[in-house]
C-alpha cells in the first residue's frame, strides 16, 4: 500500500486547500491583475483556466500547451547522486556528474495542438511528440477539468540493436487536470509505455506496461510555486525486489517574464518519460537523489500587426 501513499497525499492536500479557499472567498482581496482578469472573464463566460505556469513540471508534462505560433525552448538537466557511495563531497554532491540532459522544442501549431521534438543523453533517445488539449477547464464552471492527450515516439539512432524496430519506443498519456483554487492545481495522468526492446534488456522484463502519475502545484506567491511529482509503473517486473523504485520529485518553480525556471530534487536519473518510467533504479534511502533544473524560454515566431 505504500506505493499509493503519495498519490493519496496529493489528493488530500488538494481537498483541504479547496475547502479553505471556499471559506475565504468572501473575505479575500483581489489584486489589480485579478480584477482585470475578472472583468475580461465576465465578457467571455467560457474562458479557459490557466492551470499550470509551464508545460513541464519536475517529472511529468503538464496539461498546458504552447499557444499558436509560439516556440518553447527547453533545457532540462539532472546532476549526479547527491549522497551515497557515488555522491557526497567527492563529486561536490553530484554537481561534478551528469545523469541526463534534455534539449527540446515545443511549437504551437494551434492553441490546442503542439508538435515537440527533443533529445536526451540517456540512450541517445530522440523523440517526436504530438500534444493536444482536448478539453479546457473554464472560468464559468462549464467544464470542471482539462484533458490533454500526448502521443510520443522515441528512436535510439546509435548503438548496437538486432533490428531497426528494436530502436523504437512509444508513449501515450491522458492528463486530467484541475485548478481547485488560487493555491493549488492538481493533475492525474494514466499512461502507456512500450519499448520494442525491453529497458533494461534482461530476462523477464516486459515490453509494455501502464503507469499512473500524480502532480500537485502549490502556489507560494504570484510568481513562485512548489511542485510534487510522482509516478508508479504497474509492472510485475519493476518492483523493489528487482531493484526498481517509483520516480518521485520535488521542485521550486519560479516565473520571470518569458522564462520559467524550476530547481528540483528527484531520484529519477532520466528526463524523458519513456526512460524514467522504464528504468528508475535509484532510491532516496541510499542517497541516490539529485539536483536538477528546467529552463523554459518562450519565443513568439509571428508578431501581430500594429494598428
Amino acid at each position: 500500500m505504500k506505493k499509493y501513499l503519495i498519490l493519496a497525499a496529493i489528493l488530500t492536500i488538494s481537498s483541504g486547500l479547496m475547502a479553505q479557499n471556499t471559506e475565504k472567498k468572501t473575505t479575500s482581496s483581489n489584486t489589480p491583475a485579478d480584477s482585470l482578469l475578472n472583468s475580461l472573464s465576465s465578457d467571455d463566460k467560457s474562458a479557459p483556466v490557466v492551470i499550470f505556469k509551464s508545460s513541464r513540471m519536475v517529472l511529468s508534462q503538464s496539461s498546458e500547451t504552447v499557444k499558436k505560433n509560439n516556440l518553447n525552448f527547453l533545457i532540462i538537466h539532472r546532476f549526479g547522486d547527491f549522497a551515497g557511495k557515488d555522491g557526497g563531497g567527492q563529486t561536490y554532491f553530484g554537481l561534478d556528474d551528469v545523469s541526463d540532459v534534455y534539449i527540446g522544442f515545443e511549437y504551437g501549431i494551434t492553441d490546442n495542438l503542439n508538435i515537440d521534438i527533443g533529445r536526451t543523453t540517456i540512450g541517445g533517445l530522440a523523440d517526436l511528440e504530438l500534444k493536444y488539449a482536448l478539453l479546457h477547464q473554464t472560468t464559468n464552471g462549464g467544464s470542471p477539468l482539462a484533458i490533454t492527450l500526448i502521443g510520443e515516439g522515441g528512436l535510439r539512432p546509435y548503438g548496437d540493436y538486432p533490428t531497426f524496430d528494436d530502436r523504437m519506443s512509444y508513449f501515450a498519456q491522458a492528463i486530467f487536470a484541475r485548478k481547485f483554487s488560487d493555491e493549488i492545481s492538481l493533475q492525474i495522468a494514466p499512461s502507456y509505455t512500450r519499448d520494442n526492446l525491453p529497458i533494461p534488456d534482461v530476462a523477464g522484463n516486459q515490453q509494455q506496461f501502464i503507469s499512473l502519475s500524480g502532480t500537485a502545484r502549490i502556489r507560494l506567491s504570484n510568481h513562485m510555486g512548489f511542485i510534487i511529482d510522482y509516478a508508479h509503473p504497474f509492472s510485475s517486473y519493476r518492483t523493489s525486489s528487482n531493484g526498481f523504485h517509483d520516480p518521485l520529485g520535488f521542485g521550486l518553480e519560479m516565473e520571470t517574464g518569458g522564462h520559467v525556471f524550476t530547481i528540483n530534487i528527484t531520484n529519477a536519473r532520466a528526463v524523458d518519460e519513456i526512460n524514467y518510467l522504464s528504468n528508475t533504479q535509484s532510491t532516496y534511502s541510499k542517497g541516490q537523489y539529485r539536483l536538477g533544473f528546467t529552463i523554459s524560454r518562450m519565443f513568439q515566431t509571428k508578431h501581430k500587426k500594429e494598428d
